[in-house]
Parts: structure tokens; C-alpha cells; sequence
């Protein structure tokens, strides 16, 4: 790697480079957010040749997404085939100088901000220790704004400030005169060059990998956006397919870059998706996203997953992802339906991707190579022993993917409303906390604590049923389940059917007409029992 370079920048020669496009701010960069008065005290600043630190710029030959423009003007592109510096470190400042120089106006909170109004105070001696510049020009002296300082003609400026040519004279050989300090690091690795931005600018906050990757294949003749991609296969905003319609659009972009990588590179590691070429990337992004639908499709209709919040782990569309790419359209076997539905549950189930998801996702791209093949992933050493006891007293948490795979496991069976048998409509919106309008305590958590049980016996997985909307609860208050289920037998003749969609099977049996809590439990969760163990011992011919 190449050391930084020191240099030192006229005022003319730093926005010459601006104005040709070799100097560049990188999208991920923050927005030009300081005020006039910042700007105003800066210049003023370079006039009595304080220092304003160093500017530090990255020379490249990769092309990132950059601003377009900064407020009124717009920004060349840069000349082909040279490279480009990007700054990493002085953005607000040089951004100010140059709106300054090129008298931008730009539009903050709803107002016009004008930066060829800064000017200086020609009535202040310019080695005085008064400020000279300011905002607007003063009512009660004369000025000159900064912008026409910089940029007016000897005629010109002697026509309007016959009398203040010499002060006028003074501020511009030290406006431009200053030697601007400039760090330039060359050809360092994008992944280096970003952390050395997080390091200077963000005091430590990291840039996500997206936000690297967003810059680095941006590609402006493809018309390729990374960014725009990803909120297009979000929701494409009625311009095509996405995962909104599904209800699949709470995937994050780190998700969508791994399922991008795994296909590229059968690898999902941050170094290896810095490492993916820009035109492969570009190439490959309709085919995954196309696998990407195909994976979200597969999970609402073979597994009934409604909505994507409730996936255990977001990092299961990886896998899936990848089989669906290599399946180039056609249908799972039969035999393949069963292995995926067994790799399906015995991920969720094993906390498989609560950490070292990077190399285990790499070892399920195997499994799904296998499953391809028709033969039977190894899970040698990792095997699931599922035990009533793993699930009777499980705490309940939204969060927690082995309660979500539950709740897949409630959702399959598509649950109805205990009140009219209607079909419970899930939203993502609402699954994000404990007590969600789609989450009900079978056994009110109220009246078990009145009953004397402890929270963690009554906030169980168990107990847990998915509602369609909080009437149910309104309904159900702290009620007892003997109490409301016989009201709801008067309201909805088919009561035991919809009970069954629960996961719910006798009423009578299974102690909920004598408020009997534990022997619910243990009914209902030898039946979840049952269907898990069902599922992840598939039979295979």
C-alpha cells in the first residue's frame, strides 16, 4: 500500500479540480449541513492565515456514486479514463469554500440560503483582530461580497470600489495566495479508504458494508443505483414486482448483499463482497433478485409464512436464495420440498444464525448444493434433539427465533378468529413487540398472576395464540379461557375447527373449560411437539 501524500493546494487549483471533476464527494458522505455563519467564519479565518486543518482525499480509479450537485450548480463528471480523489476529510469546508466561490444557492428547511451574499467588511483594516466577513453586507460600511471578490474583473472592480482597490487587493492575494494542506492517499482499497473516513469523521461509527458497496457500484452509464435497487425491491412503488406486495419488505440490505455474494462467490463474508467486481455485481443483480422473490414466494406458500417478520432469521433467505437461482425457475422435487422443509426447522430451531453467520452461511450453501443434488445435507454433529422440556416454560419473546419458528409453526396452519372463524390478517407492523395486536395469551397473563403463577410460567410460547386484531382481546380482557371460550361458542358455531387452526384441539379434554393452565400446556405442547419433530424428520423415499 502506497503512503499518503502531503501537498499543499492553492485556493484557485483546489476548485479548479472541482470544476473538472477530478475532485468528488462520495454519496456516503453526510449532507452539506453548515451554516453561513460557519462558512463566513472560515473564510475569515483564511484571511488571517489561521490554519482550518487538512483536507484528505482518496486518488482512485474506482468509480463511486458522488454528488451531482450542490445546490443551484451541478457537477461535471469526471474526465474518463483518470482518476478521481474523493474526499474523505473536509467536505463541509471545502464544500462551503466552493459554494462561496461559485455563489450557490441551495434550499435548507424550506429557505433559501444564498452564499453570494457573504462578504467583507471593507471599512475593518485587514490585520486588525476583528472579524471582516460576514454574513449579509453590512447597511453601515462598505463590502464587497466574497463571491465577486473572487471572481470580478480589475474593471469591473474598479468601476465599483474605486476607493477600496488596495484592501480589495490585500483579501484576494490572501484568499488565494493560502496554502491549502491536502493529504492525498492513493489506490488504497476501498474497505481501507472507507475505514479510514469512519476513523476522521464519524468518530468511530462505521459505514455499513451497504453504504461501501452502494458507492462502489454505482455505475452511472448503467444507469445502476444500488441503493435505488434496493428500494425498488422493496417497493417499486406500483413499477413492477416487489417484496412489499409479498409483505416480505422488512429485509435488510446486509441480507440482500450476502444473498448476492452467495450466488457470485458462494461465500457471504464482508471481504469477500468487498471483493466482487463492479460489472459482475451489475450483471448478477437481476438474477438474484429474481431468486430473492422466488425464496420470499416459497416461504408464504410452502411454509405459510405471511410476513417476513416473522422469518426466524433473516439470513435463512440466503440459502434458499441460492437453491431458487440454481433451480432457474423449475419447481423443488418432492424430495427437495422435504430436505428444504427439514433444513428450514432445523435452522430455526438451533439457533443457528445467532452468531457466525458469515461462515455458516457458507457451510449451508453445502447443504443447499446437496439438496440440489437430491442427497441429504449433513448435519453430523449438529443435530436437534427437540424435548417437551425445551418448550414448556420457553419464555416468549418477538424477538427470540426460536419463538418466531413457533409462530411459523401457528401461522401454517392459518389461524382464525375465535370470534367469526375468519381468516387472522397478520402485518408486519404489528409483530414487532410482546404485546402486538396479533399476539394473544391463550391463559390471560392477568389472571394467572391472580391464580399465583409467576410471570415466566404465564408468558410462555405455549400460551401463545395469533389473533387478527386487539377486538379479540378487548373481548378477552383478564378473563379465564372457560369464561370466553363460552361466549365465543355462542357467537361462532364453528369454534372447534377454528381451535384446531391454533394448535388448539379439545376444549373440554385439555382442562380449558376448568381453566386447568398446566394441563394445557403440556396438551398443546405435546402437539407442537408432534408437528415439529414432524417436520424435521421428514420421511424421504
Amino acid at each position: 500500500m502506497l503512503q499518503p501524500e502531503n501537498q499543499s493546494k492553492k485556493y484557485d487549483a483546489l476548485f479548479i479540480d472541482i470544476d473538472t471533476g477530478r475532485v468528488k464527494i462520495p454519496m456516503f458522505q453526510r449532507d452539506f449541513v453548515w451554516t453561513k455563519e460557519q462558512t463566513a467564519k472560515l473564510i475569515d479565518s483564511i484571511i488571517k492565515g489561521f490554519p482550518i486543518g487538512t483536507f484528505i482525499l482518496w486518488k482512485t480509479r474506482e468509480e463511486l456514486r458522488a454528488m451531482r450537485n450542490i445546490g443551484n450548480i451541478a457537477l461535471p463528471e469526471a474526465p474518463k479514463g483518470e482518476p478521481v480523489s474523493y474526499v474523505l476529510d473536509g467536505q463541509q469546508r471545502i464544500t462551503s469554500l466552493y459554494a462561496v466561490r461559485k455563489g450557490i444557492r441551495l434550499t435548507k428547511d424550506g429557505q433559501e440560503v444564498d452564499y453570494s451574499q457573504i462578504s467583507i467588511d471593507l471599512s475593518i483594516d485587514p490585520d486588525s483582530d476583528d472579524r471582516v466577513v460576514v454574513v449579509e453586507p453590512p447597511a453601515d460600511a462598505p463590502s464587497i461580497p466574497v463571491h465577486k471578490l473572487l471572481n470580478a474583473g480589475v474593471g469591473e472592480l474598479a468601476r465599483d470600489y474605486l476607493d477600496h482597490l488596495e484592501r480589495i487587493d490585500v483579501y484576494r492575494k490572501r484568499l488565494t495566495g493560502y496554502d491549502f494542506s491536502v493529504i492525498i492517499i492513493p489506490d488504497y482499497p476501498i474497505d481501507i479508504a472507507c475505514e479510514v473516513f469512519t476513523r476522521i469523521n464519524t468518530g468511530g461509527t462505521e459505514l455499513t458494508l451497504f453504504e461501501i458497496m452502494v458507492a462502489k457500484t454505482y455505475d452511472l452509464e448503467k444507469n445502476f443505483d444500488l441503493s435505488v435497487e434496493y428500494e425498488r425491491l422493496l417497493d417499486s412503488k406500483g413499477n413492477g414486482r416487489d417484496l412489499e406486495d409479498a409483505h416480505f419488505n422488512t429485509i435488510p440490505a446486509s441480507t440482500v448483499l450476502q444473498c448476492i455474494s452467495a450466488y457470485m462467490a458462494k461465500s457471504a463474508k464482508r471481504s469477500d463482497i468487498l471483493k466482487l467486481k463492479k460489472h459482475k455485481f451489475i450483471e448478477a443483480w437481476p438474477t438474484v433478485k429474481d431468486g430473492i422473490f422466488t425464496a420470499a414466494d416459497y416461504f408464504r406458500s410452502h411454509f405459510r409464512i405471511p410476513v417476513s417478520h416473522l422469518l426466524p432469521y433473516d439470513a435463512l433467505l440466503v440459502p434458499f436464495t441460492y437453491f431458487f437461482i440454481h433451480k432457474k425457475g423449475n419447481r423443488p422435487s418432492a424430495r427437495q420440498a422435504a430436505l428444504l422443509t427439514q433444513y428450514f426447522w432445523w435452522a430455526s430451531l438451533s439457533n443457528r444464525f445467532s452468531s457466525a453467520v458469515e461462515s455458516k452461511l457458507a457451510q449451508d450453501i453445502e447443504k443447499m448444493e446437496r439438496i440440489l443434488r437430491e442427497e441429504v445435507p449433513d448435519y453430523r454433529g449438529e443435530e436437534l434433539a427437540l424435548t417437551m422440556d425445551a418448550l414448556r416454560w420457553r419464555w416468549f419473546s418477538p424477538s427470540d427465533a426460536f419463538c418466531k419458528a413457533i409462530l411459523c409453526l401457528y401461522a401454517y396452519h392459518q389461524p382464525r378468529s375465535f370470534s367469526n372463524d375468519h381468516l387472522v390478517k397478520v402485518d408486519n407492523s404489528w409483530l414487532k413487540t410482546a404485546n402486538s395486536v396479533n399476539y394473544h395469551h391463550f391463559f390471560p397473563r392477568s389472571y394467572l398472576e391472580k391464580q399465583g403463577f409467576k410471570n415466566w410460567e404465564a408468558n410462555c410460547i405455549l400460551n401463545i395464540t395469533i389473533v387478527d386484531d386487539y377486538l379479540n382481546k378487548r373481548s378477552i380482557g383478564a378473563r379465564p379461557p372457560a369464561e370466553y371460550m363460552q361466549k365465543f361458542r355462542g357467537d361462532n358455531p364453528n369454534l372447534a375447527d377454528t381451535m384446531r387452526t391454533h394448535l388448539i384441539y379439545d376444549l373440554q379434554g385439555w382442562g380449558i373449560l376448568d381453566n386447568d393452565y398446566r394441563a394445557f400446556i403440556e396438551a398443546r405442547g405435546a402437539v407442537v411437539l408432534k408437528e415439529l419433530k414432524k417436520r424435521l424428520e421428514p420421511k424421504l423415499d
